[in-house]
């Protein structure tokens, strides 16, 4: 585990094995800034399933079947007052918001299998943005604060 600050733009990245077993350790690291940046409860229970549905997606498929690496950046900004949270691998390229939003009309026993913890995240978040650069998945997640 590593992690780097970048006081230019204030950015704190950390770099991580996507393994299950280090979804606590991102999720503290996340949470570490999130208590810095003075975040309601209800802000930090938001992005804490954002953020554990992101990384273990990575952990799961994005590196299948070995595993790889993964990048967490976290960003609060001031003006105006926003956590990005932004999540970086050179798995498979795949974007998680091009997948349909799942019919939650539908009885559960109806619906298709996957799709609710992506569709969770686009709820919770603000505004969450796919895009593969550099030969790299780059999914930011951003909530306002």
């Amino acid at each position: 585990m590593e992690k780097q600050t970048d006081m230019t733009h204030r950015n704190i990245e950390l770099d991580i094995e996507a393994v299950l077993e280090n979804l606590h350790i991102v999720q503290d690291f996340v949470e570490d800034h999130l208590q810095a940046a003075g975040c309601s409860l209800k802000t930090k229970t938001e992005i804490s399933v954002a953020v554990e549905e992101i990384f273990v997606n990575i952990a799961l498929y994005a590196y299948h079947p070995g595993p790889g690496r993964a990048r967490v950046r976290v960003e609060v900004s001031e003006d105006p007052a926003v956590v990005t949270v932004t999540f970086l691998d050179r798995g498979v390229p795949y974007d998680p918001l091009a997948k349909e939003d799942p019919d939650l009309s539908l009885p559960a026993s109806d619906r298709k299998i996957g799709g609710l913890g992506i569709f969770m995240t686009k709820q919770f978040m603000d505004d969450v943005i796919y895009e593969y650069r550099d030969g790299q998945n780059v999914l930011t997640l951003k909530k306002y604060i």
